[in-house]
């Protein structure tokens, strides 16, 4: 199991080598700093904390700065812990998109959109009822529950607060990896609203198989380029005329 935090910028498409449109999601990844390492021994299990995204200490609590401290950096904004880690790990190391490779499959974890108030039928796909002949019952809950119970059963689905949930959506593929510029593409949708934090994890499910891909490659062609391409021209034709003129024979 391996992890990192990133930030989903939106969503873009690239083409494959077949010809195919793939929709992806940009996710940056700025560099992630171990501020715990928790073990078996002192803590009852195998854990790393990661930090992302510095804050300053005048706005951090004095138990936040000295946590920061024993790792050898300073207060983050936001902390997250991964479970059963593969590989070994140390207090201050900084992780960054590398870590994952092009065909992996991942699992990815957001907050999804907030909806803010719903009815049940946006909230919870229901059908609303007749909307004429005298009909009562146009957009209501429906029925409460039973009579004997006397009061309402624990998991009706009622009008309330609807997304702004933690989702986690299982087996996307990492399309690319870019160290350069640090972010990954990751083909689909992810949940969450632009500039929010989502968490990509190895994928419960995966079972350690890669899928390849074979993405279109464009590379843009510069001032100098095209100079160095006008002189490689020249040249070769100054050349070709060289080989095919006569050569001059001088007269005694």
């Amino acid at each position: 199991m391996k992890g990192i935090l990133g930030r989903k910028v939106g969503m873009t498409q690239v083409f494959t080598k077949d010809g195919k449109l793939v929709p992806v999601t940009v996710v940056e990844v700025e560099p992630n700093t171990v501020m715990q390492v928790k073990t078996v021994e002192t803590d009852g299990y195998n854990a790393i904390q990661l930090g992302v995204v510095d804050k300053k200490e005048k706005n951090a609590s004095k138990c936040s700065v000295g946590h920061a401290k024993k790792a050898g950096t300073t207060p983050k904004r936001f902390l997250k812990e991964i479970r059963n880690v593969d590989g070994s790990y140390e207090a201050g190391q900084t992780l960054s998109a590398d870590i994952f490779e092009a065909g992996e499959i991942v699992d990815i974890t957001g907050t999804s959109k907030g909806k803010g108030f719903a009815g049940v039928i946006k909230r919870h796909n229901q059908n609303r009822g007749p909307m004429g002949h005298g009909s009562h019952y146009h957009r209501r809950p429906g029925s409460m529950g039973t009579m004997l119970p006397k009061r309402v059963l624990k998991g009706k689905k009622l009008p309330g607060h609807m997304g702004n949930e933690v989702v986690t959506i299982q087996n996307l593929q990492i399309v690319e990896v870019n160290t350069l510029d640090n972010y990954i593409l990751v083909s689909g949708n992810v949940p969450g609203a632009k500039n929010s934090l989502v968490l990509i994890k190895s994928a419960v499910k995966n079972n350690g198989r890669k899928k390849d891909i074979d993405l279109i490659t464009y590379e843009e062609e510069t001032v100098v380029d095209q100079v160095t391409e006008e002189v490689n021209t020249i040249e070769s034709e100054a050349i070709e005329n060289a080989e095919v003129a006569e050569p001059v024979v001088e007269q005694e």
